[in-house]
């Protein structure tokens, strides 16, 4: 019979129940609590991921923008100006400019000088005037592309520079723009009482000019004036004259004259460009001819665009055209004239003609008023200002570019602003090849920078590209083999204990740092690689027969001795094996090199290869690089094969089948998606290395696949040259342009990576 329990006794363990239900509950509703949290925290995580991404894309658009927005011309004013000569076709001895704060231009008419002060244009009476020139002025130039010195030409044969100068004066925060000028004394240029009506005349130094000129007679001559510098041993002025030779039917009626002064080009009425270079030739021979557009078609304007190494014509159908001297070793001068560019023609003929002072671009207007910009380099025409109907007397191209001023021929002066940023950015200047000045084809160059002014910008993006997937071809191609050979050893064969210590050392290296890596294949590895390349050469050969060998030797080994594969012998043996081929290889380095390559490896591949070996090249890049990627690729490719179900390796063991068998029949069916994904996650980390290739590739944006020479990556670019980029310039923009194109590689990579992986891991889920 059993005892009775007591009320009391119930009630407490009741009590208890209770209480530990309670316990139960309120530690539920804790957990849920903290899984809400944390599944806020995580959703936020994520969402701030993707915006940050998302604000970078936008980021980048938004720098890239203005690159491609089209020029823009405004209209500033129109004043009418009161001339003294005569009127219309008759008044041809004029030259306007313009200061380069756009406040102060100047025209010169004959004689009379006078300065405008914008916006009233009233005449500053304090400067210009009459100049103190004898004779009639009969021509009227300026004195090569930069500033505002002019050259006037008389029907006495005198030249007589007038500089144009301006100084800025300031009254607190208010500027104000002084003009001043100048009349040196004139220079006799052709035999006394000769008229001068067509001339050029360009200066290097305050001691060297140069004046060509043709006179009323039909004679070209060529005049150099050394006067004496400041370390000269005599005060004798050297003036030596030249007459030209010109072919019978030769009417000029343009010239163009090469600030060295060795080099003058004149366009005639009948469509030709004449080129003399007279001490090569000769002044008796006859000139280089070349013929510019249909028979009949005058060249009306030419002129060098800046650095002198491209030539601009306009002739009398309103064609417009640059030309170039390329190499041609059949012409007498070893040179000959090349049309580079043929732009947007002109209506009627081209009246007027003005170069851009700070790039290569240039202005070109017609008898109807009409005005069209240029850029030679991309051969295009950027913009147009209509015309009034007038013809266009002179016109002058801001010296910042950013505007224009001309003077028509009822004395009416325009000036129109113009916003033209980034003139040499088109879509076709980046990414396909381009002919650039010097070059006699089409050609994809990247080089933002020189040590000149008169330097033209090269910004082809295709060679970065190039060089951002050639260095990470290199780098996988070393990367992978190890990465997943070894992900599969670790994960399937190795001993539990020594993948505890094989894999976290591999995993540390990718905590060294890429400038450390950089660092030391640049200035340690790349010249030791110079050293032994012979002996690398017999490595690669060797090093797979080697291990082949030793693991078949492996087999016939007795089983007591296989079984200390648990303490590492196998990798021990197989670690003896490599040493002693790679030892032997570096010691035998030099007859290595007798043997393949007959004594000098470099020599033997420019010889038989057309190679040529740099120090810092691919092979370099490979090594270190993959170095960097190696342990990303590894570790998620080992965990993949490791988180395969265990229970499925032991089911195919037991069924008889081979560990060979498991492994490529289940095991990496199963791993594939996580495999693929290191792979594809290798690959994002090789595209966008910076440290590595700056530091060890020479940084040379050439496109050659060969694995001896050198490349620049996006990347790398990006961090060479954002420093020297102005904000807002040109180059700054192209360089975010890059960094874009970088975001669309890595994002497109990892896209496709991502898709590839969901179909792999549905395809292959039932295992």
């Amino acid at each position: 019979m059993m005892p009775p329990v007591s009320s009391s006794s119930s009630l407490e363990s009741d009590r208890q129940s209770l209480g530990g239900v309670s316990r139960t509950g309120n530690r539920r509703r804790i957990r849920h609590l903290f899984d809400r949290v944390a599944k806020y925290i995580v959703g936020a995580g994520g969402l701030a991921t993707i915006v940050s991404i998302l604000g970078i894309f936008v980021y980048l658009v938004w720098e890239v923008i203005p690159l491609f927005q089209p020029a823009t011309v405004s209209p500033e004013m129109t004043l009418p100006v009161s001339l003294h000569g005569a009127q219309g076709s008759e008044r041809t001895h004029m030259m306007v400019g313009i200061d380069e704060y756009r406040e102060v231009p100047f025209i010169l008419e004959g004689k009379q000088l006078k300065f405008l002060s914008l916006p009233s244009g009233t005449p500053m009476p304090d400067a210009g005037g009459e100049l103190p020139i004898e004779g009639e002025p009969t021509s009227v130039v300026r004195v090569g592309l930069k500033g505002h010195t002019l050259s006037v030409g008389t029907d006495r044969g005198l030249v007589y520079p007038v500089q144009i100068f301006y100084r800025s004066d300031f009254h607190g925060n208010q500027r104000t723009i002084l003009p001043g000028v100048k009349v040196k004394d004139p220079v006799q240029v052709v035999p006394d009482g000769m008229e001068i009506i067509l001339h050029a005349h360009v200066t290097r130094s305050d001691e060297f000019q140069t004046v060509a000129a043709l006179t009323g007679s039909g004679e070209l001559w060529v005049t150099r004036i050394e006067e004496p510098g400041e370390f000269s041993f005599s005060d004798e002025v050297v003036v030596t004259t030249n007459r030209l030779a010109l072919p019978p039917t030769a009417h000029l009626r343009t010239l163009a004259l090469d600030s060295v002064g060795k080099r003058l080009v004149a366009g005639t009425n009948d469509g030709h460009l004449l080129a003399w270079e007279w001490e090569r030739q000769g002044s008796d021979a006859l000139p280089q001819s070349v013929f510019v557009g249909a028979a009949g078609d005058g060249v009306t304007a030419l002129s060098y665009l800046l650095g002198e190494r491209t030539l601009v014509a306009g002739t009398t159908s309103g064609s417009v055209s640059t030309w170039a001297f390329s190499a041609d070793q059949s012409g007498p001068s070893g040179r000959t004239l090349k049309k580079v560019h043929t732009f947007t023609p002109h209506a009627r003929s081209v009246r007027s003609l003005s170069v851009s002072q700070r790039d290569k671009g240039f202005l070109t207007a017609d008898d109807q008023g009409t005005v069209l910009l240029h850029y030679s380099t991309t051969g295009e025409t950027i913009l147009e200002i209509p015309g009034t109907g007038k013809a266009i007397q002179s016109l002058r191209y801001a010296p910042k570019a950013d505007g224009v001023v001309w003077l028509e021929e009822d004395g009416t002066l325009q000036t129109y602003a113009i916003d033209n940023p980034h003139p040499e950015v088109t879509f076709k200047s980046l990414f396909f090849p381009v002919t650039y000045e010097g070059y006699d084809s089409p050609e994809m160059i990247w080089q933002s920078s020189s040590g000149s002014d008169e330097f033209e910008p090269k910004l082809g993006l295709i060679p970065l590209m190039f060089g951002t997937l050639k260095g990470t071809l290199y780098a996988m191609v070393l990367a992978i083999p190890l990465a997943v050979m070894g992900a599969i050893y670790t994960g399937m064969f190795m001993h539990p204990h020594l993948r505890a210590v094989v894999k976290p050392s591999l995993e540390l290296m990718a905590a060294l740092p890429s400038v450390v890596l950089g660092f030391l294949a640049g200035l340690w590895f790349a010249p030791l690689l110079e050293k032994i390349f012979p002996a690398v050469v017999a490595i690669v050969g060797l090093l797979p027969l080697v291990i082949a060998v030793s693991c078949l030797a492996w087999q016939f080994l007795p089983i007591r001795v296989k079984r200390l594969e648990a303490y590492g012998l196998d990798l021990m043996v197989m670690m003896v094996a490599i040493v002693l081929t790679v030892s032997s290889c570096l010691m035998a380095n030099q007859s290595i090199e007798g043997w393949l390559f007959g004594g000098n490896f470099k020599q033997w591949l420019t010889q038989n290869l057309g190679l040529t070996y740099d120090q810092r090249n691919a092979i370099v890049i490979s090594f270190a690089m993959g170095f960097a990627v190696i342990p990303i690729i590894f570790s998620i490719a080992e965990d993949a094969i490791a988180n395969v179900p265990r229970q499925l390796v032991a089911g195919s063991l037991a069924l008889g089948a081979t560990r060979w068998q498991t492994l490529t029949r289940l095991v990496l069916i199963s791993a594939s998606p996580g495999i693929f994904s290191a792979l594809m996650i290798g690959f994002g980390r090789a595209i966008g290395e910076t440290m590595i290739v700056l530091m060890a590739t020479g940084n040379t944006p050439i496109m050659d696949w060969s694995m001896f020479n050198g490349f620049r990556t996006l990347s790398a670019n990006i961090a060479v040259e954002m420093p020297e980029a102005p904000h807002g310039g040109t180059l700054y923009r192209v360089l975010f342009l890059s960094g874009l194109i970088l975001f669309g590689f890595t994002f497109t990579i990892n896209t496709i990576a991502e898709i590839v992986r969901q179909r792999l891991r549905q395809k292959y889920s039932q295992f």
